[in-house]
């Protein structure tokens, strides 16, 4: 695969067998950010669970202190009371079977997170095969259904992020921009990781955290000591 230049020029600065501390490894990915636009900053962590088990399941949800440096637009689906709440608390759309009408009928997803109510879940549940699989689906564990839906929103709108595990055991989750600085992607980055080991299923056995890896949205991987994350 033919890499462009800028990418070229960041790799040459990467150790790629070297294991570096989360602060080194931050401040390289916001130097080997060169892209025009201003990179996201992103975590790769590799578990050493099987998700296919129930019981090895990790999933959860976190606020990072400095969010994710993207404006979030939220659904919601909710009806009475509960969706002047959510409009009151600054969901950007707000709905019950208009909304699926609109989303199985137009293919419309101009969405980044689904909050419902938990008497919503049923209408919902009709979108499963489409919201599933984009990982818009709500869900408790996330807190993304529930009937406090003003907190949820204003946790979401602050920077609240969910991490799952992909059919390959890697959690994939963004940790803010390169313009943040070191000092806020470290803060960001060990509440993910803080949450992340804190998650770790009982069935779990042997090393837990295999592999940590930052990158910005062009640069190259930059590995980091898993040894190192939690302190």
């Amino acid at each position: 695969m033919q890499r462009g230049k800028k990418y070229q020029d960041s790799a040459k600065v990467v150790d790629r067998l070297k294991l570096y501390d989360p602060s080194e490894a931050l401040d390289l990915a916001q130097k080997t950010a060169k892209a025009k636009f201003d990179e996201t900053v992103e975590a790769h962590i590799r578990l050493g669970v099987d998700s296919r088990h129930a019981d090895q399941q990790v999933r959860g949800a976190v606020v990072l202190p400095h969010g994710t440096g993207k404006k979030v637009r939220v659904l919601v689906f909710a009806k009475g009371d509960k969706a002047k709440e959510a409009e009151q608390g600054g969901a950007d759309y707000v709905g019950a079977d208009d909304m699926v009408a609109k989303i199985q009928n137009d293919n419309w997803f101009e969405f980044d997170v689904v909050v419902a109510t938990p008497d919503m879940m049923g209408v919902v549940g009709r979108l499963g095969k489409v919201l599933g699989p984009k990982g818009l689906m709500p869900n408790p564990k996330a807190g993304t259904v529930t009937m406090d839906v003003a907190k949820a929103i204003a946790d979401i709108k602050a920077g609240k992020i969910e991490y799952r595990l992909d059919k390959t055991n890697i959690i994939h989750c963004p940790i803010g921009k390169a313009s943040f600085g070191s000092e806020k992607l470290l803060d960001n980055f060990h509440t993910l990781m803080t949450a992340i080991v804190k998650a770790k299923p009982t069935a779990a056995k042997g090393q837990y955290l295999k592999s940590v890896v930052v990158s910005s949205t062009m640069g190259p991987g930059i590995k980091v000591n898993p040894q190192k994350v939690s302190e």
